[in-house]
C-alpha cells in the first residue's frame, strides 16, 4: 500500500513539474523550429518520453535541461523522419512549369527599359558581366579595352542604370 501511494506522489510531482516547465519548454521549441505548430508537436513528444523515462531523473534541479535536451534530441528526430520531397528540375522543365517562366514583375520591366537607354558603350560591359558572368578581364578581351576602361565603364553605366531607375546618384562619387 505504501509502495502504491509514493508511486502515485511521484507521479503528481512529476506532471507539476512537466506543467510547470510547459511554456519554457514551448519556447525554447519554437525558438528552434519556428513553427508553432511543430513546437508544440515537439514538446509533446518531450513531455511522453520524459513520462517513459521519468525514473532516469534523480534530480527534479536537473529537470529544465533534461527536458530541454529531449526537446533538442526530438526536434532532431523530426528531420530524420521527414524527407523533403525531391522534384526531378528536368521533369519540372519538359512540363514547362509557370515557375521557370520569366517574370512579367514591374521592377524587371522597367529595369530592362532602363538598361535599353543605356548607351551601347555602358550596356555592352553590363549585360556581359551581370547576364553572362564574364570577369573584368574577360570583358576587356572580348571588346578590345584595358580594365581601367572597362571598369570605368560598368561603373558610369551602373550609376546611369540607378539613375534612369529613379535612384538618387547625386551623392556618387565621380570617376
Amino acid at each position: 500500500m505504501k509502495d502504491n501511494v509514493s508511486v502515485s506522489v511521484g507521479r503528481a510531482r512529476f506532471q507539476a513539474l512537466c506543467q510547470a516547465l510547459r511554456p519554457d519548454l514551448l519556447r525554447f521549441a519554437f525558438w528552434l523550429s519556428r513553427d508553432l505548430t511543430l513546437a508544440e508537436d515537439v514538446v509533446q513528444e518531450t513531455l511522453l518520453r520524459a513520462w517513459k523515462s521519468r525514473d532516469s531523473l534523480q534530480n527534479e534541479a536537473a529537470a529544465k535541461p533534461w527536458f530541454l535536451t529531449i526537446i533538442r534530441r526530438e526536434y532532431a528526430r523530426t528531420f530524420e523522419r521527414k524527407r523533403p520531397v525531391t522534384v526531378d528540375i528536368d521533369e519540372l522543365i519538359a512540363r514547362e512549369e509557370p515557375i521557370f517562366a520569366a517574370s512579367h514583375d514591374q521592377d524587371l520591366v522597367e529595369i530592362r527599359a532602363a538598361l535599353f537607354k543605356l548607351p551601347e558603350e555602358y550596356r555592352e560591359p553590363l549585360v556581359l558581366q551581370v547576364l553572362m558572368g564574364y570577369s573584368t578581364a574577360e570583358i576587356a578581351a572580348e571588346l578590345g579595352l584595358t580594365n581601367g576602361a572597362v571598369l570605368t565603364r560598368l561603373f558610369r553605366g551602373r550609376k546611369q542604370l540607378r539613375a534612369l531607375c529613379g535612384e538618387d546618384t547625386a551623392m556618387d562619387p565621380d570617376t
